[in-house]
């Protein structure tokens, strides 16, 4: 076997190994379940006030990261109505859900994002500023349920522009 191949060879099986590392250090490593007790409930900020407070929610399964403030998504149900969540918590205005692994698949950005797009979901402000320049945002259907996610703050969004 001449030098040549083996030594292309190499480098494909080298690409490969990377490739199939990178892939499982972002749709793997670095998550765990995201914790749901007492003072890290779903919270939500209400419109006189400004302290978020949490809200009823059940069924609450979500995944975080040390490795990004923006890994953070949440999959839950309320009985609170719609209604009732607008008259009550601060409206976001720029909500834009970011895609989740593959494997956390209760949480489908593409379908929350166009929901939202078209008024069958409302979002909310959760918590402002949750990390540096970070939002958490709520959205929630009519039928009770409802996601969780962190984005970018608008405000800071704009300034970079």
């Amino acid at each position: 076997m001449n030098a040549g191949k083996l030594a292309a060879g190499s480098i494909v099986v080298i690409a490969a190994a990377a490739g199939i590392a990178m892939y499982w250090l972002q749709e793997y490593a670095f998550y765990h379940e995201a914790s749901f007790r007492p003072g890290a409930e779903i919270m939500l900020t209400p419109i006189e006030g400004g302290q978020p407070e949490p809200i009823l929610a059940e069924a609450v399964t979500g995944i975080d990261a040390e490795s990004s403030p923006l890994r953070f998504r949440a999959c839950f149900t309320t009985p609170m109505s719609q209604a009732m969540l607008t008259e009550t918590y601060v409206a976001y205005d720029k909500p834009e859900p970011l895609n989740a692994p593959s494997w956390f698949d209760c949480f489908d950005a593409a379908a929350i994002g166009t929901a939202l797009e078209k008024g069958e979901a409302l979002a909310f402000l959760s918590q402002a500023g949750i990390a540096p320049q970070i939002d958490r945002v709520v959205a929630v259907f009519p039928d009770g349920r409802a996601y969780a996610w962190h984005q970018i703050s608008p405000e800071t969004a704009e300034t970079a522009e």
